[in-house]
């Protein structure tokens, strides 16, 4: 945004050092006028196109455009909405052309409000308050949203993977074939370099299942945000909540007797210490997986707005210097995303064997 700014201020300095005096002076303010009003439209068109990108909706684009008769085309494919207003109400999201028309289901009229489904009447009047939110009814949503699709069909290509993998072992007496020479090396990456060392050679097999399964959905789930697609599952923070939250009751169902005396009476402390800890302690088994799910949202969230915006530059400059920087810039940060993907999907998967290991481990004594 301060590279945005120092070109309109940079723009306005320019135009004003070239306005000329007399009959000019009105032709020249009319023109600058007329830049600032196109550009500051521009901007608000970016900045609602990057918002609309970060959000998960009812349907499913692949991209849109305007016809010369100034008609909003798209292309992609309605998903089901699925409510409960008194009633199971099913129908697909193009009832509501993109947000444009209200959705009759049953003498119920629905209307979509930044991507939320709120009951109206038939010319989907939406009443706000002194805030700006709505006061309409909100039916319960259990729609299938684009979002909760990509998590089926990741969910889907991992189970085919491993299926593959599986009986490639079988056939072959233990020696991959096909997708498994690509899995293998991951998959013993994760069990000799995160399970083993965390967690402890004796118990790491019962929480290896999870620690796979959530990094390749974590690295697959972000790699497909960085395609044309729109898919961005991880920037949304419902769905690292449930991911901690998974994280966060392993640990606690899993942990032994020395992991909760630990939490409460730990051993070799003064007792009137131990009272001022075990509070500390108690909320510091909520907090590792709050930080789970924070540094997973905000790192994929972040990276999205920052490559979106550099993107965004490039019809803010318009010309033959910002253009190809802005694009050799988004590049060299899709790169970087790619890293990112893989990061994000060890650190957490990292994190939690590291917390199901504290869970598990046994108390020695000192000789």
């Amino acid at each position: 945004m301060h590279r945005i700014n120092l070109v309109k201020i940079l723009t306005l300095l320019l135009l004003t050092v070239t306005i000329s005096v007399n009959a000019q002076h009105n032709s020249q303010n009319e023109k600058k006028a007329e830049n600032s009003h196109s550009k500051k439209d521009l901007k608000s068109e970016i900045k609602e196109y990057i918002n609309h990108h970060l959000l998960d909706s009812h349907d499913f684009n692949l991209f849109s455009w305007t016809t010369d008769e100034g008609e909003h085309k798209y292309f992609g494919a309605p998903l089901p909405v699925i409510l409960w207003d008194g009633g199971l109400k099913v129908f697909l999201s193009s009832k509501f052309h993109h947000g444009e028309a209200v959705a009759e289901v049953n003498g119920n009229y629905y209307k979509l409000y930044h991507n939320k489904i709120y009951k109206t009447d038939a010319k989907g009047t939406i009443s706000l308050d002194e805030h700006q939110h709505p006061l309409n009814e909100k039916p319960l949503d259990f729609s299938i949203t684009k979002n909760i699709t990509f998590i089926f069909l990741v969910g889907l290509l991992m189970f085919l993977m491993f299926s593959r993998m599986a009986k490639s072992y079988k056939k072959n007496n233990l020696i991959p074939k096909g997708i498994g020479r690509l899995l293998e090396p991951i998959v013993l990456y994760i069990r000799d370099d995160i399970a083993i060392p965390n967690i402890g050679e004796k118990k790491y097999k019962k929480y290896m299942s999870y620690l796979l399964t959530v990094f390749f959905f974590v690295w697959i789930i972000n790699l497909l945000g960085l395609t044309p697609l729109g898919v961005n599952v991880t920037n949304n923070i419902a769905v690292t909540l449930s991911l901690a939250l998974v994280t966060y009751f392993l640990t606690t169902f899993t942990a032994n007797k020395n992991y909760w005396k630990h939490v409460f009476w730990m051993p070799g402390v003064p007792w009137p210490m131990k009272i001022i800890l075990a509070p500390i302690e108690l909320l510091g088994t909520f907090i590792k997986p709050f930080s789970l799910m924070i540094r997973l949202y905000a790192n994929i969230t972040a990276g999205h707005i920052v490559l979106m915006s550099i993107i965004g530059l490039m019809f803010i400059f318009k010309n033959w210097i910002g253009s190809p920087l802005s694009f050799g810039l988004a590049f060299a940060l899709s790169l970087l995303e790619l890293l990112v993907a893989a990061l994000q999907a060890y650190i957490f998967t990292m994190l939690s064997a590291l917390y199901f290991g504290m869970a598990v481990e046994e108390h020695h004594d000192d000789h």
